[in-house]
């Protein structure tokens, strides 16, 4: 063999070093980025990651390295990070880390290093997990803000599902300024058409600032200049052609070739090169590399010599000629082998009775020696080894215990893995309750709620359902109301109708007598659930009160606060009094803030600021929604309840004419959140106000957000459809297709009995009435007045909605109103809403000009379009313009030529009229019926005052409207 197998040199690469290279200073200026960075296996990903890193430190980066673990078929949970924050501790110890953090908020750090102490143990929720992703991105960002970082997650196609949520969070959320760059590598030969990988890539892809690089194989060139580096001089002649065909350009296959030695008659596979080179090292060095392979691709010294069996002495002597022919590598305290493949190659070749003792002998001494190995990752390692070893009794102990572990490291997927490797395991071992010391249902319990953790609802209906339907736990009230509490909690997330009667069954099933948490859990659970549904109004009340009543009884405040919140909301609605409905709210807000609950204080600041806003109060709101956000950063919860509470800070914005911030505070929220319901919202407000300032195309890539991420079914919202539903129409409307946009409202007319809906139906039904107006569909319009005629008016701005719905109707009935309209643009203008003022001023000033009085028309006009030059609302501000010059008072510098108050589309047929066109042209030319461009015509000839088409062409010529 070679006295070296690896060239001193990178070759080639030049691409792909440039991309890093470019990434690296992207992040350095400030601008945070990531690299995904892909290849087949030996292709020189590691190699290429390695130089880059050293490149980076040269330049005083702080470059931090963690690869993803193969264990059989799992990865280790949050296995890379782990890695990192090790290698950071060694750096700078964990004092130094926990002065990077708010104070008291290392210890969070816990879950991933024990050195940090043992994290909240008793604290299992998906804001435990929110917690702790956001304490990892706040250390990288504080790290970052001394210097630049660099973050290595190697060999992704291994990451568990919590190490590929981590990273997709950390992507997501890089902050601007933030001198930090994530480089991810991966095996592209091991994505499958179902690797759960394959998704997050693709994911990650369309965020901003992240880049994929593919690494190739070698060409021709680069080969032979590869081969003579490993060699130190030109080889014999002929080689390189051999060993480029051989080696078809992967870098570790030409290692493997040139430093086997052999001529002619080398082996066709990589994995016997590999192979022929391990087996080229002495007998005692191989049998310790098969000992090291069933360890994984990294192992300790000190394990690796219990399991060996060797002293210090006898080890290290026989692992001398591995680490000098390069097959195993010393990666600090331990050794890893220079490629996985390596190991691959040499734990595969071990017969199957060798490999089982191969995997007791693991388990036996991480037993008999806990000290080699944190209890986090020995838990999931004795698992691994037990299965392997097909010791069944083991087996489940082992999985039992990882459960635990992996809980309570809030690695939920994996700790769901292992509950049902348990379940699986159960019927195998009769004595399986004693051996793991709980009943198969309490595994299935737990099973359930993991499930729940992970975000699989499936899995956990399955579950839950076929725990209740085996009636394990007949004869146990308490734990069966608390599957029917589980099931009906995913149920709802899945949108199932069949949510609402789980959670009941779950409330009959809890004794009222004697009083218990557990009732007044799955009372409140009801009531906040079911509140925002249909037809739930006077049950939620009565399940509210009651668990208002048995929380009090037997102390549990945050029950007490979050059912305070529910009664606030409903009694709002029955007493139309908000400055009660504030006292009452923030009272539970400082008893929560007193006593840590965060969950009720950051949705007392949600409904605190949603009600300003429903009550025209829209600074305030504003303001106590910023204060909520920052209380959710206090909290680690920045990106779920803070980005929620970012709806409220904008949609106050967008209602104040402060488009600009208001899309300032959505451009950054919706990069850092993944929820549904939340992205929706943000999509809605963005997409009103692209639609406003008439970028037609920003506002329909908007609105194809929220449709997929609301709830339907039981589940559904008016709060989320009925927006949706109208921004969808408004984009209809300007597209001149007033039709779509009375399909597109269907929803608004159709389900009636929402909570809460008059505040989002009326803003839709105003829509309406304009579409009918648009087509002059009366019928339509008699519907849409009996919808409105149902709901209820709370407060000021759905005041000003049904005005401006009354003043729209009449026009669809043929009668410009300028009474109507004056008072539906006082009433906007009362409430401090430009575009609502200004929207109405228009329509005020076309109704005054109708009338003939020219001077009043171009008052209303002028303002209006004053108003709406100062939000860049452009179609606003032309209209009023339009109008404003057929009033005979054109507005200051507007020189542009009439439009006479033509829609766009009106102006598109006017065009082809002029041309000559029919009406059959005009339709097939604009995609529209005939009988809609006969509609367009007429009302042509009624804004231009003119009786026919000819006098409608020579009226647009004379104007020069299309010069």
């Amino acid at each position: 063999m070679n006295a070296r197998t690896v060239s001193p040199v990178l070759v080639g690469r030049e691409r792909e070093s440039a991309a890093l290279d470019a990434a690296f200073r992207d992040a350095r200026a400030g601008t945070p980025s990531a690299v995904l960075l892909g290849g087949e296996a030996g292709v020189g990903k590691t190699r290429l990651v390695g130089e880059f890193g050293a490149r980076a430190r040269a330049e005083g980066a702080r470059v931090l390295v963690g690869g993803c673990l193969e264990l059989g078929t799992e990865g280790l949970p949050f296995a890379p990070f782990t890695a990192a924050l090790r290698g950071l501790v060694r750096d700078v110890g964990v004092d130094g880390v926990r002065g990077l953090l708010p104070a008291g908020a290392g210890d969070g750090l816990g879950r991933l290093l024990p050195d940090f102490g043992d994290a909240d143990a008793g604290a299992f929720t998906g804001e435990s997990r929110a917690r702790l992703f956001e304490l990892v991105l706040t250390l990288l960002e504080r790290l970052a803000a001394s210097g630049p970082v660099v973050l290595v997650v190697e060999d992704a196609h291994w990451a568990d599902a919590s190490t590929r949520d981590l990273l997709t969070f950390l992507v997501r959320n890089l902050g601007a300024g933030d001198a930090l760059l994530i480089v991810v590598t991966y095996r592209t030969d091991e994505l499958h058409r179902a690797h759960p990988l394959r998704p997050v890539l693709i994911e990650l892809e369309r965020v901003e600032h992240v880049a994929r690089v593919e690494v190739g194989r070698l060409g021709r060139d680069e080969v032979g200049e590869l081969v003579r580096g490993i060699l130190g001089a030109d080889p014999p002649a002929g080689t390189l052609a051999d060993v480029f065909e051989r080696s078809e350009g992967n870098p570790l296959f030409v290692e493997a070739l040139v430093g086997s030695g052999a001529g002619r008659d080398l082996p066709e596979s990589l994995r016997d090169l590999l192979l022929g080179a391990v087996q080229r090292l002495p007998e005692d060095t191989q049998e310790i590399l098969l000992v090291a392979a069933g360890g994984g691709a990294r192992i300790e010294h000190e394990l690796l010599a219990a399991v060996a069996g060797l002293d210090e002495r006898e080890l290290t002597r026989g692992l001398r000629p591995a680490v000098a022919a390069n097959t195993l590598v010393v990666d600090g305290d331990g050794y890893a082998f220079r490629h996985a493949l390596i190991r691959e190659a040499v734990h595969d070749d071990l017969l199957p009775g060798e490999r089982t003792r191969l995997h007791v002998r693991y388990a036996r001494v991480l037993e008999e020696h806990p000290e080699l190995m944190p209890d986090r990752a020995r838990a999931v390692t004795l698992a691994h080894h037990w299965h392997a070893a097909h010791d069944v009794v083991r087996a489940l102990t082992a999985a039992w215990r990882a459960v635990g572990e992996t809980r309570r490291a809030l690695a939920y997927a994996e700790a769901l893995r292992m509950a049902s490797r348990v379940l699986g395991l159960w019927d195998r071992v009769p004595d399986a309750a004693e051996r793991v010391g709980v009943p198969h249902v309490q595994v299935m319990e737990e099973a359930v709620t993991l499930a729940d953790l992970a975000g699989e609802p499936d899995v956990g209906i399955r579950l839950a359902t076929e725990a209740l339907r085996a009636g394990e736990a007949a004869g146990d009230p308490m734990r069966e109301a608390r599957l029917y509490e589980l099931r009906g909690m995913l149920r709802l997330r899945a949108g199932s109708d069949k949510a609402p009667a789980d959670l009941r069954e779950a409330a009959r099933l809890v004794p009222a007598d004697p009083p218990s948490a557990e009732r007044a859990r799955v009372l409140a659970t009801l009531a906040t659930k079911i509140i925002g549904l249909h037809g739930t109004r006077a049950e939620a009340l009565d399940a509210a009160r009651e668990a208002l009543e048995v929380a009090r009884a037997v102390g549990d405040t945050e029950s007490e606060l979050s059912v305070e919140l529910n009664l606030a909301w409903l009694d709002l609605f029955d007493q139309d009094d908000p400055e009660a409905f504030f006292a009452r709210i923030g009272r539970v807000a400082a008893r929560a803030s007193q006593v840590r609950a965060f969950e009720p204080l950051l949705r007392a600041f949600t409904n605190h600021s949603d009600v300003l806003e429903m009550y025209g109060r829209h600074a305030e709101a504003a303001e106590v929604a910023a204060a909520g956000v920052a209380r959710a950063e206090e909290y680690g919860l920045a990106r779920s309840a803070g980005a929620f509470l970012s709806i409220n800070v904008a949609e106050p914005l967008v209602s104040l004419g402060r488009w600009d911030e208001a899309l300032d505070v959505i451009g950054r929220t919706l990069p850092r959140t993944s929820a549904g319901v939340i992205r929706a919202g943000l999509h809605h407000l963005a997409g009103a106000v692209e639609l406003a300032r008439g970028d037609l195309a920003a506002a329909e890539r908007h609105a194809a957000e929220p449709p997929g991420l609301i709830a339907r079914g039981a589940a559904r919202r008016a709060q989320n459809l009925f927006p949706v539903a109208r921004l969808s129409a408004l984009i209809a409307l300007a597209r001149d297709r007033p039709a779509e946009a009375l399909d597109a409202l269907d929803p608004i007319l159709t389900d009636v009995g929402l909570p809460d809906e008059s505040r989002y139906a009326l803003p839709g039904l105003v829509v309406a009435a304009a579409a009918c107006a648009e087509l002059g569909d009366t019928g339509t319009l008699a519907k849409v007045w009996a919808r409105v005629e149902g709901l209820r008016v709370h407060g000021p701005v759905q005041e000003a909605h049904r005005l401006t719905f009354e003043a729209e109707a009449a026009r669809a009935e043929g009668v410009l109103d300028q009474a109507a309209w004056d008072a539906a643009a006082a009433a906007w203008d009362a409430l401090h809403q430009p575009y609502g003022t200004a929207c109405a001023l228009v329509r005020a000033g076309e109704a005054a000009l109708a009338a003939g009085d020219r001077d009043r028309a171009g008052s209303a006009l002028r303002r209006a379009a004053e108003l709406a030059g100062g939000l860049r609302a452009g179609p606003l501000r032309e209209r009023a313009a339009d109008l404003a010059r057929r009033a005979g008072a054109p507005l200051g510098g507007d020189r542009r030529s009439p439009r006479l108050g033509l829609t766009p589309r009106e102006t598109e047929v006017l065009r082809l009229v002029a041309a000559g066109r029919s009406n059959r042209d005009i339709a097939e030319a604009l995609f529209i019926s005939v009988k809609t461009a006969s509609v367009h015509v007429s009302h042509i000839l009624g804004k231009l005052g003119v009786a026919g088409r000819g006098e409608a062409a020579a009226a647009a010529h004379r104007l020069r409207l299309f010069d």
